[in-house]
């Protein structure tokens, strides 16, 4: 029960962090959008040189990323009761699992791919592109590879805390 209750928290937590920053400025997300509508951005001028820029740190928060979310899903897990990798593998999978899955289906198939709002100005006219749902699902795919890592990563921190 205590894993649902997480599951739900944590895709409330992860709206919150990217719709609102999305909303604002869709090009904060530019390197998570399709990519004819980035081939599209990298063409327009008043985005020369952005892309490029925004690669480099996009790789780099990646990364960051899957360290910080495997401290910190280990201390969940923890507090959760996991003390075994095993336990917390799973427990950790699951909780990256059911938000990356939230993640396609409510915040990218759901709202990316039908809100006018989300789409760069210069890229309006894209609206198949936008509406990739196959794209969206080889990221979830990807992000599936990524939950696997840091489920590992989260077991091996309890392994060794404990």
């Amino acid at each position: 029960m205590i894993l649902i209750a997480e599951c739900i928290v944590l895709c409330i937590i992860f709206t919150l962090i990217i719709l609102p920053a999305q909303y604002k400025d869709p090009m904060v997300m530019i390197m998570s959008y399709p990519p004819n509508v980035i081939k599209r951005v990298e063409q327009l001028p008043q985005y020369a040189g952005c892309i490029k820029e925004r690669k480099k740190k996009h790789i780099s928060k990646k990364i960051f990323g899957v360290f910080f979310f495997a401290v910190l899903l280990a201390i969940v897990a923890y507090f959760s009761g996991c003390r075994e990798f095993a336990d917390t593998f799973f427990h950790v999978f699951m909780l990256f699992f059911v938000v990356n899955i939230y993640d396609m289906l409510v915040l990218d198939w759901g709202i990316f791919c039908h809100s006018k709002k989300l789409r760069i100005q210069g890229t309006e006219d894209m609206d198949k592109d936008y509406k990739d749902y196959l794209f969206h699902a080889k990221g979830a795919a990807k992000g599936t590879v990524v939950g696997i890592i840091v489920a590992i990563l989260s077991g091996i921190i309890i392994l060794l805390a404990i």
